[in-house]
């Protein structure tokens, strides 16, 4: 269990503190109820951007890295479809150090029209080098267009296209940044060696006078149900076929969402699972396969995908895992194979809560979904799975009418 206090500033910073004596340090962490979601269609890959505007320096911090490294500490950021979070971690005596960067990033970057320019070259070189120069790159701008046609997570965090990045203007960045960056539309973590008492006051020192924001977010319409299957062929230059197959699941908080991690564990969690010990090391028609969940917090994907070993035939291995999926929603798990992925699952979180880093985005990371006390009921949501859950979701989601195909063919074929 673990335990946290949590207040709410007049701003509408909602501050949670979790004390962790084990070790001499804390880990501020600021959570922004931005991503990717929250673009316009015609201006995606803002929220990425703002990643790295932020490390540029804000209105009086020239530059982040440096205070953190002569206080003994280390920071980092990242960004989702759902959220952007930034972190720092400093002995626990240098803790406002931490909160004077994080208030002053919450306050605003350094809008000048040379650094939106160096952090614009940063961005599309990053764009470039990942999504359209590298094997597999464009992978998830397809998969995504593909299965989504009205939600926001038809993109990828980094945008659609870096055209849209090359034309967003200095008032066009300024206006994202006020209208979402904001103490209203913030979690601050404090865990670690710190007192809540203490913690509270320093949150009301560094960011009370921080004033709330109109926050401004495009109306996000549900994903219609999916009613025909859809199928993509594409040819690249990848050494190996490849393919993906996406069926839209549950959102995170759903009670479905449990049962369809756990079957995607069944199927490919582990050398023993499913699809490991039949395809990959029994048929030998695999150098890699994985079923896995897209994880977001609104309605997702639950994915599997493989990469055939040199003279597999492309349709036979792929209608061989497709069909190793399909069975779970013909008949139920084993109780051996259900106990086994609970108890790899229930492993996995008593690790995540042993530093006090994890605990803070796991806590931030539930509030943004509503209720940070959902760390402390992860476990018993999955213990709760039975195998007739599973095969009701498989059988509800795993359908050809709801069924996305990417085919990722090799040009060398």
């Amino acid at each position: 269990m673990i335990q946290f206090e949590k207040t709410i500033l007049a701003n509408g910073l909602r501050v949670i503190v979790h004390t962790d004596r084990s070790t001499p340090f804390v880990a501020v962490n600021v959570c922004y109820n931005v991503g990717a979601k929250h673009e316009d269609s015609s201006r995606t890959g803002f929220a990425h951007l703002f990643e790295h505007l932020t490390f540029g320096g804000s209105k009086h911090v020239p530059d982040f890295d440096t205070p953190i490294q002569n206080v003994g500490g280390t920071n980092n950021a990242f960004t989702t479809n759902d959220i952007t979070n930034y972190y720092i971690t400093v002995p626990a005596n240098n803790i406002e150090t931490a909160l004077w960067l994080e208030s002053d990033r919450m306050v605003g970057p350094k809008f000048t029209k040379k650094g939106l320019e160096i952090q614009r070259k940063v961005v599309i070189e990053e764009f470039r080098q990942r999504n359209l120069n590298k094997p597999y790159g464009d992978t998830w701008h397809l998969l995504r267009d593909l299965s989504y046609k009205v939600h926001p997570y038809r993109w990828p965090t980094i945008g659609l296209t870096p055209e849209h990045i090359e034309q967003a203007t200095l008032e066009e960045v300024k206006d994202f940044f006020f209208h979402h960056y904001a103490p209203n539309n913030a979690i601050l973590v404090i865990t670690g060696n710190i007192a809540p008492d203490h913690a509270f006051r320093l949150a009301e020192k560094w960011f009370s006078d921080i004033p709330e924001r109109e926050i401004k977010n495009l109306q996000i319409f549900p994903e219609p149900v999916q009613t025909e299957g859809r199928e993509l062929t594409v040819h690249r230059d990848v050494p190996i076929d490849t393919f993906y197959v996406a069926w839209h699941m549950s959102s995170r908080l759903d009670e479905d969402f449990y049962a369809a991690d756990l079957l995607s564990d069944i199927l490919s969690g582990g050398n023993s699972s499913r699809v490991e010990e039949r395809l990959v090391k029994g048929q030998k028609l695999f150098a890699e396969a994985d079923v896995f969940l897209s994880g977001e917090n609104d309605p997702g994907l639950f994915i599997a995908t493989g990469k055939l070993n040199e003279g597999v035939d492309f349709e036979s291995g792929r209608q061989a895992l497709i069909e190793e999926v399909l069975k779970t929603a013909e008949a139920q798990v084993t109780p051996h194979e259900l106990e086994k992925v609970k108890n790899k699952v229930e492993a996995e979180q008593v690790f995540n809560e042993i530093g006090y880093l994890e605990k803070a985005m796991q806590l931030a990371s539930y509030e943004i979904l509503g209720d940070a006390g959902q760390i402390n009921q992860q476990a018993d949501h999955y213990r709760n799975v039975t195998a007739d859950n599973i095969l009701k979701v498989a059988s509800g989601i795993l359908c050809s009418d709801n069924c996305n195909l990417l085919n990722y063919l090799s040009l060398k074929k």
